[in-house]
C-alpha cells in the first residue's frame, strides 16, 4: 500500500458502521443537505461520530455508501467541504485537516494534497504527498465552469476530512506584532525562542525555525502572513514543540485562549521595501523593534523606529543578547535608545525599573515600553512573555464596511484562486457578494467568498485586524494582485490616480522637487509616483503639502490612510489627507 494512500486507505478499511468515526459521503449539496430539518439531522449524526471517535470522527467524501471510490468534480468537492464545515460548527465541532486524491476513471487514488479546510485545502499543509500548488494547482476558476474543460475530464476528486470536538478559533484575543530591526541583532532568534520556549545556542539555533522554505512560498502558505505563533491558556504560554509542522501550529491555534502572532520584516537594508511592507501592508497591533546589547541603535534601528512610530503604531523597545555584554554596557545601550526616543518625541518606560503592569497600561503611539533579554539565559524572557499576554487587542473597526487589501495570491486545485491579506476593516463570512479591484481599466470585478482559512483552521467569518486567505469564485488567480482590494458588493468604489498628502522628509541626500519619483508604500500597494510639493520642494527634515500622482494605474485610496516612501537613501512618510485635490 502506498503510504500516500495511507489515510485514505485506513478510513475505508475501518469502514462505515454504527457506532464508528468514520462517515462516507458520496457528496453533499447546500439545496439538500443543509434544508429544514435535514441539517439538524445530519449534525446530529456528526456529532455522534465525533462522540464514538473520543473526539475526532473521520468523513471520506466522494465515495459510495460501501466506500469504493467515486470521485466528484472539484467544485461539487468544495460545495461538500462548505456544507460539512457548516454542520461541524452546529455540531460544535471544525474540520482540521483535509486530504484529497484524484481517482481516473479506472477508480484509482493519486494524491493530489492536504490542508486544514475545506476546499481541497485552502493553502495546504504538509503531507505524505510532497506536490507543491504550482505543480498540482493548474485548474483556473475558469475551468471550473466548465466541466468540459476541467483539468482531466476523466479525474474527481476523493477526500479525507479529520472533524475535532470544539468550535472553530475565535481570536478575538489575538494580538498581531510585527517585528524590525538591523540584520543580527536577534529578532529572529528571539521570536523562535519565545514560541518554541527554547532557549538559543548562541549561535541563532532557534532562528532556523522561522526560515520560509522556496517550496512553502510555492505552495502558498494561505493565512500564514504571520511567521511564529504562541499562545496562552490559564497555565500559562503555550507553545510550538516544532514551527515545522504545520499541524503544531494549528494546534497552539486550538489550545491556546489568546493568541500572538509575528509579522516577520527583514533586518537587511538593501531588503528594506520588505520591511516596510510589513509594517505598513499588515493590520498590525504592535511593533516589536530589537537592539542588540553589543552593537547599539544602529542607522536601520533609527530608520525602523522611525517607520513604526510614524505610522502611530504603539511599539515597544527589546534589547537582546543581554548575556554577552556587561552591566555597564547594558545600561549604556538602554540610556542611548531612551536618547533617541526622546529626540522623535516618545517616552520611553522603563520596564525594569517600572514594571510590566506599568508598561501595558501606558503603552501607546507616545509610550515606549523598554525591555533587556537574552534568548541564551532567557534573562527577561519571562518578563516579554507577561506583557504580551496582557497587551490588549488594539480596536478595529469592525461596525464599518469590509475592506482587506490583497497582499498576496495563489491557485489551489479544486478551488481556484485565493486572496491572501490582513482585514482592514468590517467583516466577512463564507457566501458574501464582494467586489475586487481596480484592475487594470480601473473597474471592478464581482466575486464570492467560497471559504476562508485563518492560521491552519477553515472558518466561518472574520473580522477587522485578522490575517485570512480568501478562496474566491468569479475570478482567475492570475488576475488577482498585490495592491488590490476586496470591498461589499454594494460599496461604489472610486480608485484614484492623484491624491494630496502631508509628507516628513526621514532622509534625503539633496532636496524633493517636482517630479521626485520614489515608491510609495500605502497599505499593500507598492507603486512608482511622482511628487510635486506644494513649495516646489522639501528638504531632509521637512514636514509639508506635497501632490502624489501613481506612474502607472489607480488605486484604492482613502483619506487619513498612512504611508511610506523610499527611493535609494531617501526615505519619507506620509499621510493622504485628499483624495479630490481638483475640486
Amino acid at each position: 500500500m502506498s503510504p500516500d494512500r495511507a489515510a485514505l486507505e485506513r478510513a475505508i478499511e475501518r469502514g462505515e458502521r454504527e457506532g464508528g468515526s468514520v462517515e462516507f459521503k458520496e457528496r453533499l449539496t447546500k439545496d439538500l443537505h443543509l434544508a429544514d430539518g435535514r441539517r439538524e439531522s445530519l449534525a446530529a449524526q456528526l456529532r455522534h461520530r465525533v462522540l464514538s471517535g473520543d473526539g475526532e470522527a473521520t468523513y471520506v467524501v466522494g465515495v459510495t455508501d460501501d466506500g469504493a471510490l467515486a470521485g466528484i468534480a472539484p467544485e461539487e468537492f468544495t460545495e461538500s467541504m462548505d456544507v460539512l464545515s457548516l454542520l461541524a460548527e452546529e455540531a460544535d465541532a471544525h474540520i482540521e485537516n483535509v486530504e484529497t486524491w484524484g481517482v481516473d476513471a479506472d477508480g484509482r487514488a493519486k494524491p493530489k494534497g492536504s490542508g486544514p479546510a475545506p476546499g481541497a485545502g485552502v493553502g495546504g499543509t504538509e503531507s505524505a504527498s510532497s506536490s507543491t500548488a504550482s505543480e498540482s494547482s493548474t485548474a483556473s476558476e475558469s475551468s471550473l465552469d466548465s466541466p468540459s474543460n476541467r483539468e482531466t475530464p476523466a479525474e474527481g476528486i476523493v477526500g479525507v476530512a479529520t472533524v475535532r470536538e470544539g468550535a472553530v478559533l475565535e481570536d478575538d484575543e489575538h494580538i498581531v506584532v510585527g517585528t524590525a530591526g538591523h540584520v543580527d541583532h536577534g529578532k529572529s532568534t528571539l521570536v523562535g525562542t519565545l514560541v518554541t520556549g527554547q532557549s538559543d545556542d548562541g549561535e541563532g539555533g532557534t532562528r532556523s525555525y522561522l526560515d520560509v522554505q522556496p517550496h512553502e512560498v510555492e505552495r502558498g502558505l494561505s493565512a500564514d502572513l504571520s511567521y511564529g505563533v504562541y499562545g496562552f491558556d490559564d497555565d500559562g504560554p503555550v507553545r510550538m514543540d516544532n514551527p515545522d509542522r504545520k499541524s503544531d501550529r494549528a494546534r497552539v491555534v486550538e489550545e491556546a485562549d489568546r493568541l500572538v502572532s509575528f509579522v516577520d520584516t527583514v533586518g537587511h537594508e538593501p531588503w528594506l521595501r520588505t520591511t516596510i511592507r510589513g509594517l505598513v501592508g499588515q493590520k498590525l497591533d504592535y511593533g516589536l523593534l530589537t537592539v542588540a546589547a553589543d552593537d547599539g541603535p544602529t542607522k536601520t534601528t533609527r530608520e525602523h523606529l522611525g517607520i513604526l512610530l510614524a505610522t502611530d503604531l504603539p511599539t515597544m523597545v527589546v534589547i537582546t543578547k543581554a548575556d554577552i555584554v556587561s552591566d555597564e554596557r547594558l545600561e549604556e545601550v538602554e540610556r542611548e535608545v531612551e536618547r533617541q526616543l526622546r529626540e522623535v518625541g516618545k517616552t520611553p518606560l522603563s520596564v525594569a525599573r517600572h514594571g510590566v503592569g506599568a508598561a501595558v497600561e501606558e503603552i501607546d503611539e507616545n509610550v515606549v515600553p523598554v525591555l533587556a533579554t537574552s534568548a541564551v539565559s532567557m534573562d527577561g524572557m519571562d518578563a516579554l512573555d507577561e506583557l504580551l499576554e496582557r497587551l490588549p487587542k488594539t480596536a478595529g473597526p469592525t461596525d464599518d464596511e469590509f475592506t482587506m487589501y490583497v497582499d498576496r495570491s495563489y491557485k489551489v486545485t479544486g478551488v481556484g484562486a485565493v486572496a491572501s491579506g490582513t482585514i482592514r476593516s468590517g467583516r466577512v463570512e463564507a457566501g458574501d457578494e464582494l467586489l475586487l479591484g481596480p484592475m487594470q481599466d480601473g473597474g471592478f470585478r464581482e466575486v464570492e467568498v467560497r471559504s476562508i482559512e485563518m492560521h491552519y483552521h477553515r472558518v466561518d467569518r472574520a473580522k477587522a485586524g485578522r490575517i485570512v486567505g480568501i478562496a474566491l469564485k468569479g475570478v482567475r488567480e492570475a488576475d488577482v494582485e498585490r495592491g488590490m482590494v476586496l470591498l461589499p458588493r454594494d460599496a461604489d468604489p472610486d480608485p484614484v490616480r492623484e491624491f494630496e498628502a502631508e509628507v516628513m522628509v526621514l532622509n534625503h541626500p539633496t532636496r524633493i522637487g517636482e517630479g521626485y519619483e520614489p515608491v510609495v508604500h500605502l497599505e499593500t500597494v507598492s507603486e512608482a509616483a511622482a511628487f510635486y510639493p506644494d513649495d516646489g520642494r522639501l528638504l531632509p527634515g521637512d514636514s509639508g503639502t506635497t501632490r502624489v500622482r501613481f506612474k502607472f494605474r489607480a488605486y484604492m485610496v482613502v483619506e487619513g490612510q498612512r504611508f511610506v516612501f523610499r527611493e535609494g537613501q531617501s526615505k519619507g512618510v506620509g499621510k493622504v489627507t485628499d483624495v479630490d485635490p481638483d475640486e
